[in-house]
C-alpha cells in the first residue's frame, strides 16, 4: 500500500521543531510523498515555500506543495513554479483555493482546471499535477452532476491524479470513482484520511468543508467528548475499518492528513 500526507506551514520555531519531529516519525514507514499546504490568496506562500524546501533537504521523500490560483495573477503563479522547477520539485498539488472574506478580484486564473490547463502550457510535463475529489461534492456545486463535470474538466486540462476529501462512508469513493469511469476517466483517485481525536475539531472542520459525518458516529463522538480515552478509540477503530474497507476493496494508495502529528496515524498504519 502507498501512502502520502499532508502537512501545514508551521508559525513559530516550536512548531518547526514539532513538524520536523513528526515527518522523522513518518519517514520510517517510506511513504510516497508529503504535501505541504497553501493558505487561502497564497497567505502562507513563503512559509509554504520554506516548508516544501526544507523537507526536501532533509529528508529523503519526494514533496508537493500545494499552489491555489485565486487572487494571483499568471505572472505570480509562474514566478512560484519557476521558484519550485529550480529547486527540484517537480509534483504540485493543484487548487482553486478558498476565496477569503471580502476578496473582489480573484485573479487571472479562477478555477482549478484554468490552473491546472496554464501549469500544462508552461511546463509541459515537467510537473506531475495533483488535484482536489470531492465524493460528496463540494460545497459550491450546485449538485454531484456539476462536481462530476467539474472534475472532469480538471482531468482533461492535465491532471495525473486526485485525492479526495475527507470522507468517513466508503460508499460515496466507490460511487464517484465509478461515475467518473463512466465519463472515460481513469486518473488514480487517492482517498483522503482524516484521523478522528477530537469531537469539536472534526465537526467544525466537517461543516466548513461539507463533509458527512455518519450520525451514527457523531452520536458517539457526542457521547465520548469528554473522555479523551474513549474517544481516540472510537475515532481510531472507525478510521481504522474505513482504511480497510477501502483497501479490501482495491484501494492500494491512502492520503493521510496528519493536522502535523504522527501518533495517531502512525497507529492506524501500524494495525492496518
Amino acid at each position: 500500500m502507498k501512502t502520502s500526507f499532508e502537512f501545514f506551514p508551521p508559525q513559530s520555531e516550536k512548531g518547526k521543531d514539532n513538524l520536523q519531529q513528526v515527518i522523522k516519525q513518518i519517514s520510517k514507514i517510506n511513504p510516497e510523498y508529503f504535501s505541504v499546504t497553501y493558505g487561502a490568496g497564497g497567505t502562507t506562500q513563503e512559509s509554504t515555500f520554506e516548508t516544501v524546501i526544507d523537507i526536501k533537504n532533509n529528508n529523503k521523500v519526494r514533496v508537493a506543495p500545494h499552489l491555489t490560483c485565486i487572487g494571483a495573477s499568471k505572472n505570480i503563479t509562474k514566478s512560484i513554479l519557476d521558484k519550485y522547477k529550480a529547486n527540484g520539485i517537480d509534483k504540485v498539488v493543484a487548487l482553486r483555493g478558498d476565496i477569503p472574506s471580502g476578496m473582489q478580484n480573484t485573479g487571472e486564473l479562477r478555477y482549478a482546471n484554468e490552473l491546472v490547463e496554464f501549469i500544462k502550457s508552461e511546463y509541459d510535463d515537467y510537473f506531475h499535477i495533483e488535484v482536489a475529489a470531492y465524493p460528496e461534492s463540494h460545497p459550491q456545486a450546485t449538485n454531484i452532476g456539476t462536481e462530476l463535470s467539474n472534475f472532469a474538466q480538471k482531468v482533461r486540462a492535465g491532471a495525473d491524479g486526485a485525492i479526495t476529501q475527507y470522507f468517513y462512508n466508503p460508499d460515496a469513493y466507490f460511487r464517484f470513482v465509478d461515475d467518473i469511469e463512466k465519463l472515460g476517466i481513469d486518473i488514480p483517485i487517492t482517498p483522503g484520511i482524516m484521523p478522528i481525536t477530537n469531537y469539536s475539531n472534526i465537526v467544525r472542520f466537517s461543516n466548513m468543508c461539507d463533509a458527512q459525518i455518519p450520525k451514527w458516529i457523531t452520536e458517539r463522538l457526542r457521547l465520548y467528548r469528554d473522555d479523551k480515552e474513549s474517544l481516540l478509540a472510537f475515532g481510531e477503530d472507525v478510521v481504522l475499518k474505513l482504511c480497510q474497507t477501502l483497501i479490501d476493496n482495491g484501494v492500494d494508495s491512502l492520503h493521510f492528513y496528519t493536522m502535523n502529528r504522527s501518533e495517531p496515524i502512525m497507529n492506524i498504519i501500524k494495525k492496518l
